[in-house]
């Protein structure tokens, strides 16, 4: 008991100290982001190669658009490609002019982006815990130190968020723009309109205060990003947030929203002018038409899914801290709308986040094209969410330990209620914790019996045995095992502070030694042997020698090869299409054809009618002369 009360004194000596020196805090919240940012984002980021489909079609894009110093009109493999706007383009574009083409400069924009997101809302809930303590008249430099990095860690290690935010698409930079418009919103909200120094809110001021004009800049930066999602979704959350707390009015012209709606589309609209000013009802009806409005409308590419598939991303991408969400959004108490309209703005950090994660959950849930990307944007909501019910723990627990729980100050406490509202909630606080333990346990069975889960994998022979011969799935199983058997004894001795704190390492123990090493090695297995062969036809190609793809479009290959790849889906179309090149005349007379073996057995070549050039993994590349076939009677029906 001694010792846990010395360890306790010294941690709370620590954070008073940093409480303090404002210099000892900003450098500790410098280094804990950084720690986090590197683990979660940037560690090995450049190290495993573009992952097929849709990473690469990115990179391409953007080296396109770099090599030929055409910025408006995106490009990949000879055609426009208007699935998305500019502003991801241009960053890699900028980033390969920093520091070249390659792996980090196509994931470097998604990873800033998540980073300066992780550090908004580390800033976010620390002012909000020092503006309540601040009210409240207290000091409690522990609390809102704690808090805060366990914010910032929720935010970051999450699975949901560290997919995206290495990979170089995208997702992460909208997610990145329209939370932290979310986040500067608020701020500009909760500090009360139109500032300056030493004086109160000024509503009749000409210009809104800075947070809301970084609102702006960033909505126009979403906007750039994925198009009209990138207003409509964070304006139906603001609203919506202002209806409920009967400020719409009163806030929108703090914000001068006219004059916001002037920046964003001063920022926004010119690129899509030129764009559509180049490239005409093309680009109309494929951007506005197939990208958005069929998106929300109809199923695209095969994307559906069940009407429950969100709560299934949701609670794996955001485990393990995602059996936490449900008691989080229960204590908002929706329902008590006098109660939160009474609050001093800042208060309503925690409402804010609610209707922020339910505004992107429910927005995504109707359309009915269904990505697990599309909920990335709730995961900073919901990691403000769970700090903040662990902020309430953690506080009622310090209450307990200073006495505040006895018959003789109970009711004199201003921190009381606290106390008591913790308490009403501990049973919907343990059924939580119980979950917590059912959950990693079920997380542990299935790694432990993953082989019989997932499929095969025709770009990975044996893939099932070579999994097992890793090892991986047991350390995984074992790592969600311990913690699981520690949770289980925190809830048994009600320790409640250190159950969320199991669950992060747990996560980081997961990353450092499971996930990572899965990455490199299905990069190993799937990825590396079309880089190799990428390799083999710069070598080998020939000046104007068409390159084939037989079966399959893996558009890392356009990237890595640099070189044009015309796409086949079936044999007998490959060789109409030899017979018909055959006939041209064309210099060299010959092509590259690239496909997986069973694909080109079914050709039914014969050894002088082609040369092997090289074999990798599932894939052959050979080189097929005109003249073998030009006098031949080839059948391709």
């Amino acid at each position: 008991m001694k010792m846990k009360l010395s360890v306790k004194g010294t941690v709370d000596q620590w954070f008073n100290k940093m409480g303090k020196n404002s210099t000892l805090g900003v450098t500790a919240s410098i280094l804990w982001l950084t720690m986090v940012g590197w683990i979660a984002f940037v560690w090995n980021l450049g190290n495993i190669g573009l992952i097929d489909e849709t990473e690469p079609l990115f990179a391409e894009a953007s080296r396109q658009m770099f090599i030929t110093g055409d910025w408006i009109t995106p490009f990949f493999n000879g055609d426009t490609r208007f699935d998305k706007p500019a502003l991801i383009y241009w960053c890699q574009a900028i980033a390969y002019a920093i520091i070249g083409v390659n792996e980090w400069a196509v994931r470097l924009p998604s990873a800033i982006a998540a980073f300066g997101l992780v550090c908004l809302a580390f800033y976010t809930v620390q002012w909000y815990l020092a503006k309540q303590d601040e009210l409240e008249q207290v000091s409690r430099p522990t609390r809102r130190y704690l808090i805060s990095f366990l914010a910032a860690a929720l935010m970051a290690l999450n699975g949901e968020t560290i997919i995206w935010a290495r990979t170089g698409v995208s997702d992460m930079l909208l997610t990145g723009c329209i939370a932290s418009a979310l986040l500067c919103f608020f701020l500009g909200y909760a500090k009360g309109g139109s500032k300056r120094a030493g004086e109160e809110r000024i509503s009749n001021a000409p210009i809104p205060n800075n947070w809301y004009l970084a609102t702006y800049v960033l909505t126009a930066a979403a906007i750039l990003t994925k198009g009209p999602v990138g207003i409509v979704l964070p304006g139906l959350i603001v609203i919506a947030f202002l209806l409920y707390v009967g400020k719409l009015r009163e806030v929108f012209r703090e914000m001068r929203l006219l004059l916001g709606i002037l920046i964003i589309f001063g920022l926004s609209v010119p690129w899509y002018a030129l764009v559509i000013w180049r490239n005409g009802w093309n680009y109309i009806n494929a951007f506005f038409g197939y990208h958005n409005i069929e998106r929300f409308t109809e199923v695209v590419n095969g994307h559906s899914a069940p009407w429950y598939f969100y709560f299934i991303i949701v609670l794996l991408g955001f485990a393990p801290y995602s059996v936490y969400l449900p008691v989080a959004l229960f204590r908002l108490k929706f329902w008590q709308r006098s109660h939160w309209r009474s609050q001093q703005r800042f208060q309503q950090l925690s409402l804010f986040a609610g209707f922020w994660f339910t505004g992107v959950f429910g927005f995504f849930s109707i359309a009915v094209t269904k990505l697990p990307s599309y909920v990335l944007p709730l995961m900073p909501a919901a990691a403000i969410l769970v700090a903040l019910l662990w902020s309430d723990i953690f506080q009622a627990k310090r209450e307990r330990g200073n006495g505040v729980d006895n018959g003789e100050t109970r009711e004199n406490s201003p921190l009381s209620p606290t106390l008591r509202e913790t308490k009403a909630k501990s049973p919907f606080l343990l059924w939580s914790g119980w979950v917590n333990v059912a959950f990693l346990s079920i997380l542990a069975t299935a790694l432990f019996n993953i082989t019989h889960i997932l499929g095969s994998d025709p770009a990975i022979t044996n893939f099932h045995e070579l999994i097992k011969q890793s090892g991986l799935p047991v350390i995984g199983g074992v790592i969600w095992f311990v913690c699981a058997v520690l949770v289980a004894g925190l809830l048994l001795s009600r320790r409640w502070n250190w159950i969320i704190s199991v669950n992060v390492l747990g996560f980081v123990a997961f990353l450092i030694f499971v996930l990572t090493p899965a990455s490199f090695f299905i990069d190993r297995e799937r990825q590396l042997p079309l880089r190799e062969l990428s390799a083999t036809i710069q070598e080998v190609r020939q000046p104007n020698e068409e390159l084939v793809m037989l079966g399959f479009k893996k558009p890392s290959v356009v990237f890595y090869s640099q070189t044009h790849v015309n796409y086949f889906r079936f044999p007998q179309e490959t060789l109409e299409h030899l017979q018909n090149q055959a006939a041209k005349g064309l210099k060299p007379p010959s092509l590259l054809l690239l496909a997986e073996q069973k694909k080109l057995l079914q050709m039914e070549l014969q050894p002088d009618d082609y040369k092997n050039l090289s074999t990798k993994g599932a894939y052959n590349l050979i080189r097929i002369p005109f003249f073998k076939k030009k006098n031949e009677k080839m059948d391709i029906s």
